[in-house]
């Protein structure tokens, strides 16, 4: 048995970055990663795709370059090494972050698979061998995985994860996407501009059914606009795979029944939490009907002393939520703060080309909160900076309380728009009514100054 100031289970984003900063403090601290370190985001998640996303970004530009009086030939892509790139970029994200752990006093990186023998009882299997960890602290960062709905012919057809695509060596001829949201839409518009053909398939009736409606349409007018085909309101009944390169889906919509062939297909329909192998029962861990860890505001869960962080306790699943996440642990385990999750902003950006970003509240969700609102909306063609850089697409947003002022959410489909974003929520976060915004000196030309041209227009 090996005794520690506090164990973390999974390397993510809440997990890392706590084991580093509980050894600084001199706490002797067990971390354990059954895969690789640095959890979704840097192995699945956020580096791949994001770099992959670039490789797109860099084949579309090259394509439609005579829009600027620039004559490139013919463009091909070389998946291969676009899928080699990505690999460096997440092997060096990897290995710092693994650099970082085994060098650090205090912290003992420990690969295997962790579950409770009881609630301050941890035990790691790997490769036949076990060993007993305890601690009266226990914290649990194993995230989500991809969730695989039960589809007749699912076991032969040769589907595809947001993990499993991410390898792929080369371009399919006809990729269909089982799921309509951020994910699926991502690879959707990457995957159509490295040359596929692409249909997303969606269950619910409505587009981006989070988003607001005028926002939710622009999104798919821009995405369709690419050649992207997206059905909606359609349930899938069977997968058969036919051949090497060739499957077919049995679907239903609005009542009637249709099929779809294509090469390669998808399944990109949500995550499920990672908490399958943990014995949660020895520790009295609690979870809700799909698996996740329950825990209160201050990321306790019902068995004392053991904590959830990130994507494992479930929405917001976001790598910035889970990092923050860690830095409200640490400081109601080192200091006598208490903090807590209760009120925070809970930003996030669609990685589309141009992005989609939104901080705060949508139309639907003020007015149904009570809000006597105004709001504001503009295309990107209002911005000088935009229509100089050939990036017009798109549209902002903003919704503010009719009586104080102050910006209640912001919603920007453009070039940056994550960046513009932050620019609202830092003014959310002070208070800031959108007055302010109106009349700011913004140097010209940006994107940051429609702003200006945004807030004049409240109605």
């Amino acid at each position: 048995m090996k005794k520690f100031d506090a164990i973390i289970i999974g390397t993510g984003q809440a997990g890392k970055p706590l084991a580093m900063a509980l050894a600084g403090e001199g706490w002797k601290t067990a971390i354990v990663e059954e895969r690789f370190v640095g959890g979704t985001c840097i192995n699945y998640g956020c580096t791949p795709t994001k770099a992959m996303i670039g490789s797109a970004k860099t084949a579309y530009t090259a394509m439609n370059s005579g829009i600027f009086g620039i004559n490139t030939g013919k463009v091909s892509v070389d998946l291969k090494s676009v899928v080699a790139r990505k690999n460096r970029i997440v092997s060096q994200f990897r290995n710092g972050s693994t650099d970082s752990l085994e060098s650090s006093r205090n912290i003992t990186l420990i690969k295997g698979t962790a579950s409770f023998v009881d609630k301050e009882t941890v035990k790691v299997a790997e490769k036949g061998s076990e060993q007993l960890l305890q601690s009266k602290t226990i914290i649990i960062n194993t995230g989500a995985k991809p969730f695989i709905p039960q589809i007749e012919g699912k076991a032969d057809s040769g589907y595809l994860t947001s993990e499993t695509i991410l390898d792929l060596k080369e371009i399919p001829k006809h990729l269909i996407i089982l799921g309509g949201g951020y994910i699926a839409l991502e690879f959707a518009q990457m995957f159509c501009r490295f040359g596929a053909k692409v249909t997303v398939v969606e269950k619910s009736e409505q587009f981006l059914p989070r988003e607001d409606e005028d926002i939710a349409a622009e999104v798919r007018n821009l995405l369709e606009g690419e050649g992207i085909k997206i059905l909606t309101g359609v349930n899938t009944k069977a997968i058969k795979r036919l051949s090497k390169n060739k499957l077919s889906l049995s679907l239903e919509q609005g009542g009637k029944a249709r099929s779809l062939t294509g090469s390669h297909m998808l399944c990109a329909v949500g995550i499920k939490p990672t908490t399958d192998k943990l014995n949660l029962r020895f520790a009295g861990v609690k979870t809700d009907d799909k698996g996740y860890i329950k825990v209160n505001s201050k990321l306790e869960t019902s068995a004392k002393g053991i904590y959830a962080a990130g994507d494992v306790k479930g929405e917001p699943a976001f790598t910035h939520i889970a990092y923050d996440d860690y830095r409200i642990l640490f400081n109601n385990l080192t200091t006598q703060k208490k903090l807590t999750t209760s009120g925070r902003m809970v930003p996030y950006v669609l990685f589309t080309d141009p992005e989609l970003a939104r901080v705060g509240l949508t139309e639907a969700e003020a007015l149904k909160q009570g809000y006597k609102i105004r709001k504001a909306v503009i295309p990107m063609t209002y911005s000088a900076r935009g229509v100089e850089s050939g990036e017009t697409r798109g549209i902002m947003k903003a919704i503010t309380d009719a009586k104080t002022g102050k910006i209640l959410g912001c919603s920007i489909l453009g070039t940056y728009a994550g960046e513009i974003m932050s620019m609202v929520q830092i003014a959310m976060m002070a208070g800031m009514q959108s007055q302010k915004l109106k009349d700011a000196v913004f140097a010209h030309p940006t994107l940051a100054e429609t702003l200006n041209t945004l807030f004049s227009k409240l109605e």
